[in-house]
């Protein structure tokens, strides 16, 4: 009778399978999985890191990368051992390897690094990652979609590179937009768009120039960038524009620098003109009938600096003493009028005292002649007939500028008291002796007991 046979599942099958199972896997440890991978390593070359400069040098290392499943160990501590600094990276949330793990904890980093592509496959790939754009200083917050209204890809900006950016990428895009624009654009500021844009419109249709120093007002409204911003090639040379009138309006200043470079102390931005001149920080102020007048009627020809601050260089003509006072009108006139005179005589020759002193200037200067006139009493008051020609024209002899009462303090001829001094006569007026004349005399307006005319005539007097 024919017995039953197991066939594969005899002992002796069973042992073959075995064996030929550990020679497989003795095989495959022997060549450290080379058998089961998927595709060659990148060649793609870098610093030297673990004394390679390319994944495809380790050869058949696998476990260089990969790590058995009783380990503890994970992937990403393998490329830890390699790539030192990303690892550093990993633990600050500041950098951009930190906020991706921030971001996406379950992230490793064969999702962006995945490698057996080929020797000539890129080793970063942001499919599988929400990758924070702006960690490299460029927002994607103002390239969602493109023209025709399809999403950004990676490989719109970097040409299959992400690790790398097409330069030409911003101006091949913006140049459907607006070739005109585009082509201006470039020619004042140069095809370096990431040296001033960085994505989030900054310094595009968003940006406010008046949350700076300089303020966007008047006539600079609507002025293009470039008219300021000349030869800007980066955001430095933008922020160290000068801000001062005069850098660009050097062209435009008439006044030949008369008035220094700050424009702003006359003019506005809304305008050359009307100009508004504080004069009184200048050194001749505009006070009295000076500030009403038009700038035209001293700085005639446009000549500002260097004008004649003296007043005879204007009132020449106006001068209605003929040169007599000379030319500094402000010894006795002010801006507020030139009846408004305030001349001190007692800085002359002549101080007003006594009864001149409230005097009418006509009164004594009554041909309007001022300089070079006589100071002599006799010039306005003649000699009366009382004197009888006996004094001449010295009148301060006997008389002051306070009344005309004359008090003589001299030796008086023919009147002497006990001691030949004539005190007992000195309290009496010339008139109470001299009634008609000072060449003749009378007693008896005193000396009622004594006969008239006992004094004697004409030239008499006392025995």
């Amino acid at each position: 009778m024919q017995r039953n046979r197991l066939g594969c599942l005899s002992a002796t099958g069973i042992l073959a399978a075995l064996i030929t199972a550990l020679f497989i896997a003795g095989y495959a440890y022997a060549r450290g999985g080379l058998m089961y991978n998927p595709g060659p390593l990148s060649t793609r070359g870098g610093q030297t890191l673990g004394g390679v400069t390319s994944h495809a040098e380790m050869g058949g290392d696998c476990k260089a990368c990969h790590t058995a499943p009783w380990e503890s160990a994970t992937m990403a501590d393998r490329c830890a051992v390699c790539h030192t600094s990303i690892a550093q990276q990993m633990r600050d949330v500041a950098t951009m390897h930190g906020t991706l793990m921030h971001n996406n904890p379950n992230l490793g980093c064969r999702h962006c690094h995945p490698e057996h592509r080929g020797a000539d496959a890129a080793l970063t790939v942001m499919d599988d990652a929400t990758f924070p754009h702006e960690v490299v200083g460029f927002s994607l917050k103002g390239h969602q979609l493109t023209d025709s209204r399809q999403p950004f890809t990676c490989d719109d900006c970097h040409h299959g590179d992400v690790s790398k950016f097409a330069m030409d990428s911003c101006d091949a895009c913006h140049r459907q937009r607006d070739v005109g624009f585009m082509t201006a654009h470039t020619i004042s500021f140069g095809s370096a768009c990431l040296d001033c844009h960085d994505g989030a419109d900054r310094l595009g249709k968003n940006f406010d120039h008046n949350a700076f120093a300089f303020k966007i007002t008047g006539k600079h409204i609507g002025v293009a960038c470039v008219q300021c911003h000349i030869n800007a090639r980066g955001l430095g040379d933008f922020t160290t524009t000068l801000q001062d009138c005069n850098s660009c309006h050097r062209k435009d200043e008439p006044h030949e620098g008369r008035f220094g470079s700050d424009c702003s102390k006359c003019h506005t931005a809304d305008g050359w003109t009307p100009a508004k001149f504080d004069h009184n920080l200048a050194a001749f102020k505009l006070e009295g009938r000076h500030a009403d007048l038009t700038c035209e009627s001293c700085h005639a020809n446009n000549q500002f600096k260097g004008t004649p601050a003296d007043c005879f260089s204007c009132h020449q003509q106006d001068d209605a003493h003929n040169g007599q006072f000379g030319t500094d009108c402000s010894a006795c006139h002010d801006p507020s009028s030139w009846d408004h005179v305030n001349f001190d005589h007692n800085r002359s020759k002549f101080p007003l005292t006594g009864a001149h002193a409230g005097l009418a200037c006509e009164k004594c200067h009554s041909s309007g002649q001022f300089a070079g006139l006589s100071t002599a009493c006799a010039s306005c008051h003649s000699d009366p007939v009382f004197h009888a020609g006996m004094f001449g024209l010295d009148c301060v002899g006997c008389h002051t500028t306070d009344n005309w009462f004359a008090r003589y303090n001299g030796p008086h001829p023919g009147i002497a008291d006990e001691g030949g001094s004539g005190v007992n006569h000195g309290g009496g007026t010339c008139r109470d002796c001299h009634t008609q004349t000072l060449k003749a005399a009378t007693c008896t307006k005193c000396h009622k007991g004594n006969p008239e005319g006992g004094g004697g005539g004409e030239g008499g007097g006392h025995d």
